[in-house]
Parts: C-alpha cells; structure tokens; sequence
C-alpha cells in the first residue's frame, strides 16, 4: 500500500508537469520578454506554499542572471509594499488567484506600476484577469490523497518557475562563468574560478633540482620543504622529470648506490605537466585519471613555477 500510493503521487505530479508543456505560450514568451526588459528587479510574491515556492523561484532567478527579492504577501499590505519600485516586475502567485492578501495586492501593484506577471491555476480568477501575462499552472488533481495538501499544484509552480528561469539563462547567454562569479564560494564556484596556480606549492615549498644532482641531496631538498617530491629541471630550468616518494620506493631496495645516483637516473622522466592558467579541477582530472600524487605547472616555455599535490586540491575543497 505505501509503495503503491507513493507511486501515485509520482505518476500524478508528473502527469501535472507533462501538461505544462502545450501551455509555453505567446504569455509565457511575454514573460521572459517583461523580465529580461525590467530595469528594477524581479520581485516574487504568494501566501502559504506557494510562497515557499516563489522563495525558491527568486533565488533561482537571483542565482542565474535576474536580480530578484522574495516579498511575503501579507507583510507587503503591511509596509513591505515600499521594496516595490515602478521600474520592477512582479511575479505574483496562487494556485486560485483568488487569495486575499493576494486579491489585496494586486491593485497596489498596479498603482505603483509594476508589470505584474501571474502563476496561477485558475486563468479566470481576479489575479489572472488584472496581470500582464498569465503563466497556467492548473492541474488535473492534486497528490495529496486527501485532495487538500497542495502537491502536483506546487510542483507545477516550481516546474513552470524553473522554465522561465532556463528561458531568461538562454535570452541573457548567461554561461558557467557568469554562474561561477554568483557563487564564488560554492564548490561549483572553485570547479569553475581556481586556477591550479592559485593552490600550487612555489618557492621554498617547491624544491626543484638539477638533473645532475644526487638522490641524496634531493632527499634532503625534500625533507627541507616538507614536500613530497622535488621537480627535475635541466640547466635552463625547463622540466625534465619529477622524483617522488613512489620513485625511492621502487628503486631504494633494488640499488644499494641508489644515494650515490644522480636523480635523472631515477627520477620519473617527462612528467605529466599543466600550464599557467589551467584550472584547478583540470590538475585534479589529470591525477584521477593518470593516478598520480603531483602535477609540476609550467609557464609557457615550459619552465616550471609550481606544483601541485592531491593534498592542495583536497584542502582547496575540489576533492
């Protein structure tokens, strides 16, 4: 029986969101147009669970290009009113259109000025009939099994929401780094903004030796930076290999000499490198993929400024 009824209210809301399809219409193309046009901000109104759904909406609309602000209805007929400027679009909604506080705002929204913009399931209530463009969000029945809850409605709310807000992304060409400068502090934000150089370990944190150095005295390079490997360069300084941990290991029980040798006899020639300016989540696919610990960086004559560690992506948080 849980299985069962859980099944349904799947079926039925998705069945609510299907029908929205054939209602992206000329209204809903007047929409995006209103509030790509908008010189203010796009302001998100509703009562009750609609109103936790226009919250959602405006934040998505806020996260993606379009300046927005949630105004609670009740609170706006009680001073808040004064947030709402002529030069915004108000995005109003209830399942009726017929809510009270809802009812009683509209006509303030109209004096103001605001192009007023509905999502709602009922296109013949009050709100419908004084807004601009009219999104339909009615549905066949609600989930809930007692028909009262509001399920399927505001999942169509929020399904319909998250249309207009994909058409305004598409309208303003908003791409992944104009979504990476809104959430900077996001882990999709560092995917997106941190360059491998802004984490690399440089200068005393990153021994880089001679070719013709010995193992030994590389080692001690090492221990000095508390670093877990030292970059090989030549004479001019471009990289020729990298001597890791993984290195001793497998030559240290082998070669009794091993201190005595010099490290381009050991070390792991023609290493994996990234160039300045590579993002970070780029050293950190190149690890994955190659199952490497460090990946040395290198300007563009190929001379080596840094490193990078799996620990710096991990403390970075890209891991």
């Amino acid at each position: 029986m849980l299985k069962k009824r859980a099944k349904q209210v799947l079926k039925i809301e998705a069945d609510s969101i299907r029908r929205l399809i054939s209602r992206i219409d000329k209204d809903f193309e007047k929409a995006v147009k209103m509030i790509y046009a908008c010189k203010g901000r796009v302001v998100v109104t509703g009562m009750g669970k609609a109103g936790i759904i226009g919250q959602k909406i405006s934040a998505t609309l806020s996260s993606t290009g379009t300046p927005s602000l949630w105004l609670h209805s009740a609170e706006a007929i009680h001073g808040d009113l004064g947030r709402v400027k002529k030069e915004d679009t108000v995005i109003v909604i209830s399942n009726s259109g017929e809510t009270e506080e809802v009812v009683n705002l509209v006509p303030q929204i109209k004096k103001i000025g605001s192009g007023l913009i509905a999502i709602t399931g009922n296109k013949m209530s009050s709100l419908a009939k004084n807004s601009d463009a009219v999104l339909d969000v009615s549905i066949k029945e609600e989930a809930c099994p007692l028909g009262l809850a509001p399920m399927a409605s505001t999942t169509s709310m929020l399904a319909m929401g998250d249309a207009l807000c994909a058409a305004l992304m598409d309208k303003r060409k908003f791409k992944k780094s104009d979504f990476a400068f809104l959430h900077p502090g996001g882990s999709l934000g560092k995917q997106l903004l941190l360059k491998a150089e802004d984490i690399m370990r440089k200068g005393p944190a990153n021994p880089i030796v001679r070719e013709s150095m010995k193992v030994k005295d590389v080692l001690l390079a090492i221990t000095a930076s508390r670093a877990g490997s030292a970059i090989v360069s030549d004479k001019s300084g471009k990289v020729r290999g990298i001597f890791t941990d993984g290195d001793l290991r497998r030559h240290l029980g082998a070669d009794p000499m091993l201190l005595g040798r010099q490290v381009k006899d050991v070390m792991t020639k023609d290493p994996r490198t990234i160039k300045k300016g590579c993002l970070a989540v780029e050293a950190l696919r190149i690890l994955q993929e190659y199952k490497i610990d460090e990946i040395p960086i290198v300007d563009e004559k190929g001379m080596a400024i840094g490193l990078v560690d799996v620990q710096d992506l991990l403390k970075a948080g890209l891991v």
